[in-house]
């Protein structure tokens, strides 16, 4: 009885305190007010998906998150989908220099004197008449003109690679600039800022830039050691992205050094100890890398000094950074910068092109094959015009997703008569192309759209038959260990393998 008597009290304070219904009204009002403002948020988003992605499954994907999503969707567009470096490089690149004058004009008349067709052949020589086409191509993509005198030095092993570099800095006496995607606080790490150090000390200028998601690959991060060594750096653009995640997009996933503004390096190689076998690391990695001397090294050096000036707002300019070049060989070549700003799209042009410019052979390196339907039918055609095409990826990769996404499409290739080969562990990261053994390109792009359209990257091409058959040679050596994937291996899957691929494969917009 006295049970009933306290819930009746209970029951007739809140009755008597509290107006429910005014209560209940408002929360509806509320709900009203935010699924409005909700469904207002989500058609913006919605309509900028639809306007600004130029890739058709990206916006399908991102429509379907936005709409399936209500508040969390546009949330995750506005923070991971939206490209908000487009403006910022406009304002970079198209800066008038003190002079008055502009970059980009003058880029455009020397891009226009190049491309002249006596001059193109002349330069191409032997080769102009297949590769002329291709020339005059990346000359209205790329923006920069083709430059001769130029000697390139393979580093098939991580080691001779390291050595080098390492070297180079020791051995500088007016500016190092170094851009890597990865600057681990390891054994290989410490290396480099020592070498850095002792460069300071000579009075060299030194600038380093490693990417924000890069950084973090680490745990203390680089950045210490190198405050403590009085090293300049910046982190290009700091994100809040969890570290180790993989796929993040919209990094500078580009690998530059250049020593005295006349030698320079690039290719796939981060600094880590992962890349130093000798180290004995727990995940060992293979790449290469190259050494190159003579006039291309300013495409080098002047990308660099565009992601400084992005990050830092400091111009690098004078004889320390850009002093005259000399001809060092008889390499012709070109720096390819790409990224989801002006650039964006320049190296999947230039690997179309080649694709089509070839009627012997191409022979591909790459760590991440996850290329878009353009790239797969460009290949099957030229293997069809009876063009012999391998494809050289690892057998088990370091990003299972990857993995999984890449041979859920490998049939696609298989089944017009592409090879496919796959090499055993070490995880190779090498980035290598090769053109009936005349041109070949290199440097920090893989076959995704990470690299083709969400990233920034830099690529060198070489119209060479000398640098093209070393690199056709180490291919061969990859390939002689490999094993041969087949059309009757990839539909051997089992059917919960074929799904769990097969979803993974829907992810390709994004890895």
């Amino acid at each position: 009885m006295t049970a009933f008597l306290e819930l009746d009290f209970i029951t007739n304070i809140l009755l008597a305190n509290v107006d429910w219904f005014g209560w209940l009204g408002s929360l509806v009002t509320w709900g009203v007010v935010i699924a409005v403002i909700d469904l207002a948020v989500m058609c913006f988003a919605v309509g900028h998906v639809v306007l600004n992605k130029r890739d058709v499954r990206a916006a399908i994907g991102w429509t379907g998150v936005i709409l399936l999503s209500p508040l969390m969707g546009w949330a995750l567009y506005w923070m991971f989908g939206i490209n908000r470096l487009k403006r910022k490089a406009r304002r970079l690149f198209n800066k008038p220099n003190k002079d008055g004058s502009n970059d980009g004009d003058l880029a455009i008349e020397e891009v226009c004197f190049e491309s002249s067709g006596l001059l193109r052949r002349h330069l191409l020589g032997p080769l102009a008449e297949q590769f002329s086409p291709l020339s005059k191509l990346v000359d209205k993509v790329v923006g920069r003109p083709l430059v001769g005198g130029n000697h390139f030095d393979l580093y098939p092993s991580l080691e001779q690679g390291f050595s080098a570099m390492l070297a180079a800095i020791d051995s500088a006496t007016q500016s190092v600039s170094l851009c890597t995607y990865i600057f681990d606080r390891d054994a290989m790490g410490k290396q480099f800022v020592a070498a850095l150090r002792r460069a300071r000390e000579r009075g060299v200028e030194v600038r380093v830039i490693v990417d924000g998601v890069g950084i973090r690959y680490s745990w203390p991060s680089i950045k210490r050691w190198l405050a403590a060594a009085n090293i300049p750096f910046a982190v290009y653009m700091p994100s809040l992205i969890p570290w180790r995640l993989h796929y993040s997009n919209l990094r500078n996933h580009r690998k530059i050094m250049v020593v005295d503004g006349r030698v320079g390096f690039t290719g796939g190689l981060n600094i880590r100890e992962g890349m130093w076998l000798r180290l004995k690391p727990p995940k060992p990695q293979v790449d290469s890398h190259f050494r190159i001397a003579g006039p291309v090294v300013r495409d080098l050096q002047e990308t660099f000094a565009d992601d400084w000036e992005f990050c830092t707002g400091e111009s690098l300019v004078g004889e320390k950074w850009f002093p005259p070049i000399t001809e060092s060989g008889d390499v012709l070549a070109r720096g390819i910068a790409d990224g989801p700003d002006l650039s964006s799209g320049n190296i999947r042009l230039t690997l179309a092109g080649a694709i089509s410019a070839a009627r012997r052979s191409v022979y591909i390196v790459t760590p991440y094959f996850l290329p878009d339907s353009s790239l797969i039918e460009a290949l099957n055609v030229a293997d069809l015009r009876g063009v012999d095409v391998k494809i050289v990826l690892p057998k088990v990769n370091n990003l299972l997703l990857v993995q999984w996404a890449s041979t859920a499409h490998l049939w696609q290739l298989l089944s017009r008569g592409v090879q496919v080969w796959t090499t055993p562990p070490p995880f190779d990261h090498s980035k290598l192309m090769v053109v009936d053994e005349a041109w070949c390109m290199f440097g920090s792009a893989n076959w995704d759209a990470r690299s083709l359209r969400l990233n920034f990257e830099f690529n060198v091409e070489c119209y060479s038959p000398q640098v093209a058959s070393s690199i056709a040679k180490l291919i061969r050596l990859k390939i002689a260990s490999a094993q041969s994937l087949t059309l009757a291996d990839v539909d051997g899957r089992s059917l919960p393998i074929k799904l769990r691929d097969g979803l993974a494969r829907l992810a390709t917009p994004y890895l």
